[in-house]
């Protein structure tokens, strides 16, 4: 049995609705009160978690224009700029933290972030931060991933540009730092995604093959791909929030607004609840139904002794007599009792009289 993750008191798993978390990532457009009402339109769409990203630009690479720290990425939002470029502008400020935390509490939100760095663990530390996400680009950072676990707190991992070896080394690192086993996040390092490239068929490979829970992090346009996600056994899915895709930003084109997280919310929930268990036998909210399944009924006025022929028993609607499978069986058979037209055939009608 695959144990459940617990993050500040929500449960995650199989038999709990999908976690679903909404990334504010760069869509604050370098703004706190923007960032602050992404918060606001998170809660109001009824996600459970908001999450932040938690690095500096120097964090991540050096100021260059050498062609290895130019963005050549065709057709993307950052084609063009450096590195650093992107992340100056993207990054939330470390002195904005505080605050976002806070507005997510007095929502109700869980809010945690994606360290990346050591260091940056350390501050968020100091603001109780209950998750630690390690992204797609930082999975192959193993000191980094340690320093996460070692805190105690759950750890979350993205699976993107990584094959087999990369996550069983970042699954050991975190157990190897004393902490549980992490939720992998199923996830495809492309912006925008293709739905083509999820290949969600592996979350469940990826829940038996490291034997942790599995979610997905999405950058496909819409929420098609995350309610089928659900329905392959994710637990949790994240996706990029912003107010206004149209007004522009560094992740705008692959997020989603506030009515279609809230949407996310519902119809992933409805996956979830679909998914149910194996069952063939009519379910109770069916009963209702059965007045337009077939059965055997009685459709004229028959005497006792009477025999039951095609003239006076068919196959009809409603389905409250025996199966249409008896019908050869009966045929030929006397009735024990006088019974009135429209009468569904049992097998008591068909007893000898005693």
């Amino acid at each position: 049995m695959i144990p459940e993750i617990e993050i500040a008191g929500r449960r995650i798993g199989p038999d709990r609705p999908p976690f679903i978390v909404a990334e504010l990532s760069g869509n604050h457009d370098g703004s706190l009160e923007r960032a602050l009402r992404i918060v606001d339109a998170i809660a109001e769409a009824g996600a459970d978690a908001v999450k932040l990203q938690t690095y500096t630009a120097d964090m991540l690479t050096i100021d260059s224009r050498r062609e290895d720290f130019l963005i050549r990425d065709s057709g993307t939002p950052w084609e063009g700029r450096n590195l650093y470029e992107l992340y100056e502008q993207a990054h939330t400020p470390m002195d904005w933290h505080a605050a976002l935390f806070e507005r997510a509490r007095e929502h109700g939100l869980i809010c945690f972030s994606s360290p990346f760095e050591p260091e940056a663990v350390d501050f968020l530390e100091g603001l109780d931060c209950p998750a630690y996400k390690i992204a797609s680009f930082e999975n192959n950072h193993l000191e980094l991933i340690r320093h996460a676990a070692a805190t105690g707190k759950p750890v979350l991992i993205s699976s993107g540009l990584s094959d087999v070896a990369t996550l069983d080394e970042a699954v050991a690192a975190v157990h190897a730092a004393g902490g549980d086993s992490p939720l992998l996040f199923k996830c495809t390092s492309s912006y925008p995604g293709d739905p083509r490239d999820s290949h969600l068929r592996t979350v469940p490979h990826m829940r038996d093959l490291f034997g942790c829970q599995v979610g997905l992090s999405d950058h496909t346009p819409g929420i098609g791909v995350p309610v089928a996600a659900v329905a392959h056994g994710a637990v949790a899915i994240e996706k990029h929030v912003t107010l206004d895709r149209a007004a522009g930003g560094v992740d705008a084109a692959f997020s989603l607004e506030p009515a279609e997280l809230a949407a996310l919310v519902t119809e992933t929930r409805r996956a979830w609840e679909a998914g149910g268990g194996v069952r063939y036998e009519p379910t109770d909210a069916e009963a209702g139904a059965r007045r337009f399944k077939r059965s055997l009924y009685v459709v004229r006025d028959l005497r006792r002794g009477d025999t039951l022929t095609r003239e006076n028993l068919r196959v009809i609607r409603p389905g409250y007599g025996l199966a249409p499978r008896h019908l050869d069986a009966v045929l030929g058979m006397s009735v024990n009792a006088d019974i009135e037209r429209g009468t569904p055939l049992s097998w008591d009608l068909l007893r000898p009289d005693t």
